[in-house]
C-alpha cells in the first residue's frame, strides 16, 4: 500500500511548533517548566476524551478493586507524568552529564544487567512505555557502553531528524523498526546490545500472554531474537522515585534463553516471563504506565467465541 503524500507546509509548521516549544522549555527554570507541563496535562485530560476513556477502561480491568474516584486519580496522574516526561526529555541533553548524573538517577538497581551488557554475547534490553524509558539509554551511553534502540521512524522527516539527534546525544544509535531488519540481525550476530519497547499490541497474529489478568497480543520477535542469537534479555524500567526529576534505572529480571533450550514453547515461555516482569514494575508505579494506548486491542478468537453465547443470552 502506497504511503499517503505528505504536506510539506504542514510538516514544516509542526516542526517549527515543536522547536518553539523546546526553546521555551530551555528558557524556563526547571520548576517553572514542570509547572507548565502540569498545565498542559490538565488541559489534555480535559479535552482528550477518547484516550481518557481508554485509560480508564484499561485501569478498571487491571485494578478491578479500584473505585471510580481512584481510577480517575490514576488517569490524571498518568497525563501529568507523561507531560513531565516530555519536558524532561527536552532537558536531558542539557542537564544529564557524566559529572552530575547522580542528581537525576540511581543506577544501583540496574546492577543485574551489568553481566549481559559487558558479555561478548549479544543482549536485548526489554522495556515498556513506563517511567522515562529514554533515561535508560542516555545513562547507559554516559557510562561508555554502545547500545542501539529500535524505534519507529516519524512520518514528518524534519521532526524525525531533529528528534533523532536529540535521542542519539550520548551515542546510542536508533534502528528503524520496519526498515532496518538486516542491520538489526547483523548487530545481534556481532554481539550488539539492542533495546526495544515490548508492550505494544501485535495484532491478531501475536502471541497472547497474560498481562494484568487479560490476554495481551505480544510481538514474538523479541523472544525469537533471543533464542536465535543466544541473547539474554534484561527487563528494565525507569520509574520516577523523587520529585521533581529523579529516576531509578531498575533491572527487574534477566532471562537467559539457554534455560529454554530444546523447549517447543520457548518463545511463548520467554514472552510470558518478560511480560510478567514488566507487569511487576508497572504495579509498583501504576501512574507511570502509558494506559492511554489500546494494549488489549486484539483478543484471542477462542475467547471471543466463548463470549458470544453470554452476549446472546443477555440480549434475550
Amino acid at each position: 500500500m502506497a504511503r499517503k503524500a505528505r504536506n510539506p507546509a504542514l510538516d514544516l509548521a509542526v516542526y517549527l511548533a515543536v522547536r518553539l516549544a523546546v526553546a521555551v522549555v530551555h528558557m524556563l527554570p526547571v520548576p517553572l517548566a514542570l509547572k507548565l507541563a502540569d498545565g498542559v496535562a490538565w488541559l489534555a485530560h480535559r479535552v482528550d476524551k477518547r484516550h481518557r476513556a481508554v485509560a480508564a477502561d484499561n485501569l478498571r480491568h487491571a485494578f478491578p478493586d479500584l473505585g471510580p474516584a481512584a481510577v480517575d486519580r490514576l488517569v490524571r496522574a498518568c497525563y501529568r507524568h507523561f507531560a513531565r516526561v516530555a519536558v524532561e526529555m527536552v532537558l536531558l541533553p542539557r542537564k544529564l552529564h557524566v559529572g552530575c548524573w547522580r542528581r537525576y538517577a540511581d543506577l544501583y538497581p540496574m546492577t543485574r544487567m551489568i553481566g549481559p551488557l559487558f558479555s561478548p554475547r549479544p543482549a536485548l534490553v526489554v522495556t515498556a512505555h513506563f517511567g522515562n524509558w529514554e533515561m535508560a539509554g542516555r545513562m547507559i551511553g554516559l557510562v561508555g557502553l554502545k547500545t542501539y534502540a529500535i524505534a519507529r521512524v516519524l512520518d514528518n522527516p524534519r521532526l524525525e531528524r531533529f528528534l533523532k539527534r536529540l535521542r542519539q546525544g550520548t551515542g546510542q544509535e536508533l534502528i528503524a523498526k520496519k526498515d532496518d531488519f538486516g542491520r538489526l540481525t547483523g548487530l545481534l550476530a556481532g554481539g550488539g546490545k539492542v533495546a526495544t519497547l515490548a508492550d505494544q499490541d501485535a495484532g491478531p497474529r501475536g502471541v497472547f500472554v497474560d498481562f494484568f489478568g487479560r490476554p495481551a497480543s505480544t510481538h514474538k520477535a523479541v523472544a525469537l531474537m533471543a533464542v536465535e542469537f543466544d541473547a539474554p534479555l534484561a527487563v528494565v524500567g525507569v520509574p520516577r522515585t523523587r520529585e521533581p526529576f529523579f529516576y531509578e534505572v531498575v533491572c527487574e529480571e534477566v532471562i537467559d534463553p539457554r534455560e529454554y533450550a530444546g523447549r517447543a514453547d520457548a518463545v511463548r515461555a520467554i514472552t510470558e516471563r518478560y511480560t510478567a516482569a514488566l507487569e511487576r514494575l508497572i504495579r509498583r508505579h501504576p501512574e507511570q504506565y502509558f494506559w492511554l494506548h489500546r494494549r488489549w486491542k486484539h483478543q484471542p478468537k477462542k475467547a471471543l467465541r466463548r463470549d458470544v453465547p453470554a452476549i446472546e443470552a443477555k440480549a434475550a
